[in-house]
């Protein structure tokens, strides 16, 4: 199965940019993985470049996990992750899924220095 960067995956979402996202839509129209890494950095550039909101990353990301034709790495992982965020939108989804993946790789507690974060359950503050 082929696998998309995250320059696959933002033009993908953010479609602003027509022949980028019909050239991505025609890339996964087979299937396509997405790993972790390119989620995360999808989610941050969605929210840093593109200015995106909580409500609006939380509705692409749930678009990535009822997509037909996307695989995502450990999608178990995302929806928890998926779900700690739309709880806890200040935290950014990033953080949240490094707490799900550490959860589930069964590497508990989360050693943190983010107040935040360090407030979750399964979180460690130093």
């Amino acid at each position: 199965m082929l696998a998309v960067d995250t320059h696959v995956l933002v033009p993908l979402l953010a479609r602003d940019d027509a022949r980028q996202a019909a050239a991505a839509d025609a890339a996964v129209a087979n299937g396509a993985w997405v790993s972790h890494l390119v989620l995360a950095e999808a989610t941050w550039a969605l929210d840093a470049v593109y200015e995106r909101t909580a409500r609006q990353l939380i509705a692409a990301l749930d678009l990535l996990l009822a997509h037909e034709n996307l695989v995502l790495q450990d999608a178990d992982v995302v929806a928890s992750a998926l779900a700690q965020f739309r709880a806890k939108p200040a935290l950014g989804f990033s953080d949240c899924l490094v707490l799900a993946i550490a959860g589930k790789a069964g590497h508990l507690p989360l050693a943190t220095f983010d107040k935040a974060l360090g407030r979750l359950a399964g979180t460690q503050r130093l």
